[in-house]
């Protein structure tokens, strides 16, 4: 892998993260953190059988096995199955990681009822889902456990041809929020990570005014990557972060301290 890897500075053996959406850049960084803190991973997938196959041999060097499933996160039935895999491969469930989603372009004037709803079944209606089965695991178990939702810096400022997107992903805010009330009593602490501008290898080459922009105003002075998103994840689902609910925690490099003015 080309981002370097730190020594874990929360160690998490033991613990059981399902992480969906993990064949892609984002995900796959979230997995290689939790790897490295000593959890046990389930690999989700919706229909990247090889790249996550391949991708669970990488994280076989950490001394790991890790589990890799498939299924479709707009389905509650499928939603279910994957929860019971991990339990049934580990034991237990103790967090997840709602990372899968999409992010297509295009224009409001031009966007149809179909391209909006393709984008918010996937990116909200799935993290309901996701949420539903493993919060039910996770309450029926005693053990409690901690839900993450992936969201974005969309949520709260919009790009252009972006509308069902940001929507989107403002929606798995709240989502979160309410889940975190309901869910708490259960000792389910269920929070959001809200990325800035994340570059997966090849931002410089796919979107160069964009990256050039960021980093013009970036306090921190660079892009994300999917490590740092990997960090923060792990963070929510340790001990330390065991009184931290109903929270969005904005990972961006401090561009959303910069003003517009």
């Amino acid at each position: 892998m080309s981002e370097q890897l730190p020594i874990p500075a929360i160690p998490l053996t033991g613990l059981t993260v399902l992480i969906t959406g993990a064949t892609g850049g984002l995900g796959k960084g979230i997995a290689l953190r939790f790897a490295c803190a000593g959890a046990n991973i389930v690999l989700h997938h919706r229909a990247s059988p090889q790249i996550a196959s391949e991708f669970a041999e990488t994280l076989q060097e950490f001394g790991k096995s890790p589990l890799v499933v498939s299924g479709d996160i707009r389905d509650e039935t499928a939603c279910r199955d994957v929860v019971a895999a991990a339990v049934n491969e580990f034991g237990h469930l103790d967090a997840l990681i709602n990372n899968a989603g999409i992010q297509p372009v295009a224009p409001l004037e031009g966007m149809t009822v179909a391209d909006w709803e393709t984008v918010v079944n996937t990116n909200l209606s799935g993290t309901f889902a996701m949420t539903q089965a493993a919060a039910s695991e996770m309450k029926s178990s005693g053990r409690g456990g901690s839900i993450t939702h992936i969201a974005s810096v969309e949520a709260s400022l919009p790009a252009p041809s972006h509308a069902h997107y940001a929507a989107s992903k403002a929606g798995v805010i709240m989502h979160a929020r309410a889940a975190a009330l309901e869910l708490g009593p259960h000792n389910i602490r269920v929070n959001s990570i809200s990325p800035g501008l994340i570059d997966r290898g090849d931002l410089a080459e796919t979107w160069p005014q964009g990256r050039e922009s960021w980093l013009a105003a970036a306090p921190l002075g660079r892009t994300g990557t999917p490590g740092d998103i990997g960090d923060a994840c792990v963070f929510l689902a340790s001990p330390l972060a065991r009184w931290i609910s109903g929270h969005d925690l904005v990972v961006d490099g401090g561009m959303s301290a910069v003003p517009a003015w």
